[in-house]
């Protein structure tokens, strides 16, 4: 299922320009416009799919077995000392572009990035979330 206003889907499909790095026959990864650092790949099914809930588990895997390859590929190239695979899904955690894709980000000590604030659960927190995250679970 295709959406012809999607820049991802216009992207796969050749209609949009894109810089390639790594295509399967589901599978395309290109470089981001606006890059962390020089490297930093999209990595998304050529199918429309919205997000992460909405992946076949078989296409999930191929893109991690993709992000897999460019990751060791960044490595290589531009010597990365390590690299984060970031996934946003929905508008709260930062999604704009509403097609699946995976960010593989090179990364390097000297870089400044900064990763998600740690908190901590108060006293007995951690087992009544559990519990929750669990019940939800049996329900799923």
């Amino acid at each position: 299922m295709s959406h012809s206003d999607c820049i991802f889907c216009q992207i796969a499909a050749g209609r949009l320009s894109s810089v390639p790095v790594l295509r399967t026959e589901r599978v395309y990864a290109f470089l981001d416009i606006a890059p962390v650092h020089y490297g930093h790949t999209l990595v998304i099914p050529q199918e429309h799919y919205q997000n992460f809930l909405d992946l076949p588990d078989d296409l999930w895997l191929e893109m991690g077995q993709v992000c897999r390859r460019v990751a060791q590929a960044l490595r290589v190239a531009y010597q990365a000392d390590g690299f984060n695979l970031g996934m946003n899904n929905f508008p709260a955690a930062g999604q704009v572009v509403f097609h699946a894709h995976l960010h593989v980000i090179p990364r390097y000590y000297d870089d400044d990035l900064q990763l998600f604030p740690q908190g901590e659960y108060q006293a007995g927190e951690m087992q009544t979330v559990g519990q929750k995250l669990r019940q939800a679970l049996a329900g799923l």
